[in-house]
C-alpha cells in the first residue's frame, strides 16, 4: 500500500497530477479542491494517498490531510459511492464540510456534489453519521510536510508549497465536550453547526458556541 507521496510536481491535469519521486513518476488522482491547494509545476508537493486495486486497474488518489483520506475511505464503503463520487463530494465540500454535513444529517449538501443523487446522499448520511465524531477528532493531526528537494537539481529551484494542515479546532472542541460528558454524536453535531456558523472560530469560541447549542431549551 502506498500511503504517502512526496516529491516534485511535474504535471497538473484537470483531475490528476504527476509527482516525481526519485526519478519515478506517480499519477495521483485528486479533487478540484486538492488540485487548487497544490503548488506549481516544478515545486515540491506531498499528498497522503489511497491505492485502488482492481483486476485491470491500479489508481492512486491523493489527499491533503488524513481526515480527507479517511472520509474517502468511508465514503467508498457506502453502496453506490465509487471513487469518482467520493472525490466529487470531497471536492465540493472539503473534508471539514463533509464532517459537518454528515454530523448534522445534511444530505442536501452531499447531494450538491456532481453525480450524487438524493437517495445516495441520504444513504451516505445515514450510514456514516455515527462515524463522524471519530473522523472529526482526527482533525488535530498535521498534514504532510513538504519534501526537501536537492539544491543541485538542474531542473528546478527548491521551493516549499503552502502548508497543508488542519487547524484542529473542531477536534479539540469535540474532545473537550466529550470530557464534559456529552455523547459523541450530539457533541459532533453541535461542533459542526458552530463551525458552520463561524468558520474562523478558534477552539474556545467553538466550545462556547457548541455549549449554547447543547444547553436545554425552554
Amino acid at each position: 500500500m502506498i500511503g504517502r507521496i512526496a516529491g516534485r510536481l511535474d504535471f497538473r491535469g484537470t483531475d490528476h497530477v504527476l509527482i516525481d519521486v526519485g526519478g519515478v513518476g506517480y499519477i495521483v488522482h485528486v479533487s478540484e479542491r486538492t488540485l487548487a491547494a497544490l503548488p506549481g509545476v516544478g515545486e515540491a508537493a506531498a499528498l497522503y494517498t489511497d491505492l485502488l486495486v482492481r483486476e485491470d486497474l491500479l489508481q492512486l488518489f491523493g489527499f491533503t490531510s488524513l481526515v480527507e483520506k479517511e472520509w474517502h475511505r468511508l465514503l467508498m464503503s457506502v453502496q453506490g459511492i465509487g471513487a469518482k463520487a467520493s472525490m466529487a463530494i470531497l471536492g465540493t465540500l472539503g473534508p471539514d464540510g463533509v464532517s459537518r454535513a454528515i454530523a448534522l444529517g445534511d444530505w442536501a449538501s452531499v447531494k450538491a456534489a456532481p453525480g450524487v443523487g438524493p437517495k445516495i446522499a441520504q444513504r451516505v448520511v445515514n450510514e456514516l453519521k455515527d462515524k463522524a465524531p471519530a473522523v472529526m477528532a482526527m482533525g488535530a493531526t498535521p498534514g504532510p510536510a513538504a519534501p526537501t528537494l536537492a539544491s543541485d537539481d538542474p531542473l528546478i529551484e527548491p521551493a516549499a508549497p503552502p502548508a497543508i494542515r488542519n487547524d484542529g479546532a473542531q477536534a479539540e472542541a469535540l474532545s473537550a465536550l466529550g470530557n464534559l460528558g456529552y455523547a459523541p454524536g450530539e457533541a459532533a453535531s453541535a461542533v459542526a453547526q458552530a463551525a458552520g456558523d463561524d468558520p474562523a472560530a478558534d477552539t474556545p469560541a467553538l466550545i462556547r458556541a457548541a455549549l449554547r447549542l447543547l444547553a436545554p431549551k425552554g
